[in-house]
């Protein structure tokens, strides 16, 4: 059985457990928490960071995008689909949840409204928080304009890339962040 050291508020350990609840892959979770200073798991992945999966024959992968292609070559159904240029795109929306929106979005506001208050660290800035609530709104204008065009991110079908969206997207609904009626084709995406 694999083991998915997580936590519960990452959104890239939310897009990992949801690439594995679509394809019915049992694991077992692992918390890991983020400010907490755990030896064994800096063992596995010393740069600290979550989600990472112990895969009963390949040993440890870390990084959700590392994740989701692994998970891509070795279970089915396949969530990178269609011809070259579709993957591309799909890849492409992938990278820019996993990297641009958690970097201008989801990290700076997980970061002042979660973990600074959790782990000591200070007062939350609200310079930071008014910054990534503005670049949220830009991004929420672009998810909108991606479910325009079609009933999924990347086309014609669930891919990797709307778990993306949707694991990013939790976390801030969570928090409170997302106000859903000035985005309708976001919600109803």
């Amino acid at each position: 059985m694999h083991v998915l050291h997580h936590y519960q508020l990452s959104a890239a350990s939310r897009f990992i457990r949801l690439v594995l609840a679509e394809r019915n892959v049992i694991y077992l979770p692992k918390l890991e928490i983020p400010w907490e200073r755990n030896e064994d798991f800096l063992r596995l992945n010393p740069a600290g960071d979550v989600p990472v999966l112990i895969s009963d024959s390949h040993g440890v992968i870390s990084g959700a995008m590392v994740i989701a292609e692994y998970l891509e070559e070795s279970e089915t159904p396949s969530l990178l689909w269609g011809d070259v240029a579709s993957r591309a795109e799909i890849r492409r929306l992938m990278h820019w949840f996993e990297i641009k929106f958690a970097n201008e979005v989801g990290t700076p506001l997980l970061s002042e409204r979660v973990i600074k208050r959790f782990s000591g660290e200070g007062q939350p800035s609200s310079g930071v928080i008014r910054a990534a609530l503005s670049n949220l709104k830009i991004h929420m204008q672009y998810i909108d304009w991606l479910a325009e065009q079609g009933s999924w991110l990347a086309g014609k079908q669930l891919s990797l890339a709307d778990l993306a969206a949707a694991a990013h997207l939790s976390v801030l609904d969570y928090l409170g962040d997302i106000n859903w009626e000035t985005h309708p084709e976001a919600k109803a995406w």
